[in-house]
């Protein structure tokens, strides 16, 4: 099974970002290290800390369930589109680890969402 994310503007053509949910849990578990702090020891991914403990303007899109919850609004698009731009221009002369190219390249396509979203002003869902 596999999640995608999108604008809600009801037109199948608008962009789009999908994982695997392997993928996405990878996704986060790189986007938490940048954060500094591990995926692994939150409340909801195997830990009993909690979200509250954490300051990450990221939090919405790394502590959401993968396909149910509530959609992003373009207000916490807004919000994560810095931190998630900073990240991409950060990493991007690491190398050439296919890993990192992956993560590197979603978080290229979710900035893109996002930013679609909020010039928009529409949600971005969770399917």
């Amino acid at each position: 099974m596999g999640l995608v994310l999108f604008p809600g503007d009801g037109d199948v053509t608008s962009p789009d970002v999908s994982w695997s949910s392997t993928g996405f849990k990878g996704f986060r578990e790189w986007l938490t290290q940048a954060e500094e702090f591990a995926l692994a020891e939150m409340y909801g991914f195997g830990g009993d800390r909690p979200w509250s403990t954490v300051s990450t303007t990221l939090a919405p899109l790394l502590d959401h369930p993968d396909d149910d919850g509530p959609d992003l609004t373009p207000t916490q698009c807004a919000a994560m589109l810095p931190p998630l731009e900073a990240l991409i221009e950060q990493r991007q002369h690491e190398g050439s680890d296919p890993v990192l190219q992956r993560h590197m390249d979603d978080a290229r396509q979710l900035v893109a969402v996002m930013r679609f979203c909020l010039n928009k002003d529409v949600e971005l869902i969770f399917g």
